[in-house]
């Protein structure tokens, strides 16, 4: 009882992670409530495989570290935007191609993230917490297109869940702050009820039992780039879990070997091929259940594959996930702006550690993030080009991405010539004195 106790802390601790991207992506690309219930039972279910993947160490995957799986939020920017363009079977075949792709670089990318460090990821992640910034502003109006957009009831909902979800940061501690934004949407779709903006019909209508099935939104389709978008991702988000592995480590005083590394990062690579078998999402390792452990002190592995089989019992009840569709656009909104915005914190937190190391990091941060932002906002600049080049430079986070990672070879990885003669010998320099 008491480890199933410990398991639903875990759960609560990354719920609202776990939802929040399906009901952000699924609204962004206009899925219906059954659609969007269907899509978020699914990735709860798939969060719970992912962590039983890693949790279940043996010979082929799985790092044996209590690692908790969810749905990476760098993805969210980057599948509304393939989803807008190229429709949802891209996004899923995209996210198939990157699944794979990782399980076979999951042996050498110990090796390959010399190419990621932290000046190109913190610049990504910048990128992408960035330009999410306006789908959250607009769902705080009440979603783009809505007939009472901007409305002061949207408005109060939105700017009430914020403050909500701030007070409870500042005024709590522990693990009721750990789920500061999931207690604010509950907050949110409360009060937005007794207004009367709540319909619980998704609710009435979602059976209390499913079962998943593969490509649920049709067979997938692949562009390339829509494929190199979802792998650049994938990289950022194999870096960002190599973090949450070595403070686990440290945590848990266990040492990690290259093998253990490469069978984590192959985990990974199944539970985001699988994510695109059966149209759920992107993986990475959740930091906000390693603040869980630090607090609680249990790092038992069992106690974190309770939480995966807890996960996974919920994804086969569309009932309960009905409840998270229910939640308003404005609602939504005001938690959206904490959650990006703290993404782009997390982005200069990386950054902060780089830019003052020289004045060629700063030249890297300051060219890609203008490159990714000024391509998002101005997408059609480079229109003109040929098909083999707009792969690169369709989409700002591409763009970006490719920038960050070219300049930081050219600045920091490529040899520098050794100035000749730089030090003027002293004994010409007393016979021109």
């Amino acid at each position: 009882m008491k480890t199933t106790a410990l398991g639903l802390q875990h759960v609560l601790a990354m719920y609202a992670g776990a939802i929040l991207v399906p009901l952000i992506v699924g609204g962004g690309i206009g899925l219906n409530p059954e659609q969007l219930t269907y899509l978020v039972a699914v990735d709860i279910l798939m969060c719970g495989v992912a962590t039983l993947l890693q949790v279940i160490k043996n010979r082929f995957f799985g790092i044996g570290l209590p690692v908790v799986l969810g749905c990476t939020f760098t993805a969210v920017g980057p599948m509304i935007a393939i989803g807008g363009e190229y429709g949802i079977s891209a996004i899923y075949g995209s996210i198939l191609v990157s699944g794979l792709f990782v399980v076979l670089i999951s042996k050498y990318f110990g090796k390959l993230v010399r190419f990621f460090p932290p000046v190109v990821t913190g610049s990504v992640v910048t990128i992408i917490g960035i330009t999410l910034i306006p789908v959250a502003i607009n769902n705080m109006g009440g979603g783009q297109g809505a007939s009472d957009f901007g409305s002061l009831s949207n408005i109060a909902l939105s700017f009430g869940t914020l403050l909500f979800i701030i007070l409870m940061y500042r005024f709590s501690t522990g693990f009721i702050r750990s789920i500061s934004i999931l207690i604010g949407l509950l907050a949110g779709t409360i009060i937005a009820a007794v207004m009367g903006k709540v319909d619980f019909q998704a609710v009435t209508d979602a059976s209390y039992f499913h079962m998943v099935q593969p490509f649920y939104f049709g067979m997938p389709t692949f562009e390339w780039s829509a494929i190199i978008t979802m792998c650049l991702v994938a990289m950022v988000s194999l870096v960002e879990s190599t973090g949450v592995y070595f403070a686990l480590s440290d945590i848990t005083e266990k040492k990690l070997t290259e093998k253990d590394l490469s069978n984590g990062y192959r985990a990974e690579g199944l539970a985001i091929l699988l994510g695109g078998i059966f149209n759920a999402f992107q993986y990475t390792a959740f930091s906000q259940n390693v603040g869980l452990i630090q607090l609680t002190g249990v790092k038992s592995r069992k106690v974190v594959g309770v939480a995966g089989v807890i996960l996974i019992l919920l994804g086969f009840i569309p009932k309960i996930a009905a409840f998270t569709t229910i939640i308003p656009t404005a609602v939504l909104g005001g938690a959206m702006i904490a959650m990006f915005g703290m993404v782009v914190s997390q982005g200069i937190k990386m950054l902060s550690s780089v830019i003052a190391n020289s004045p060629e990091n700063s030249m890297i941060i300051a060219c890609s993030v203008g490159m990714g932002l000024g391509v998002t906002v101005v997408p059609e600049l480079f229109s003109h080009f040929p098909n083999s080049v707009q792969i690169l430079t369709s989409n700002g986070i591409v763009a970006g991405s490719v920038t960050a990672i070219t300049l930081n070879i050219l600045f920091n990885m490529k040899p520098k010539k050794k100035e000749a003669n730089k030090t003027v010998p002293q004994a010409l320099t007393e016979q021109e004195a």
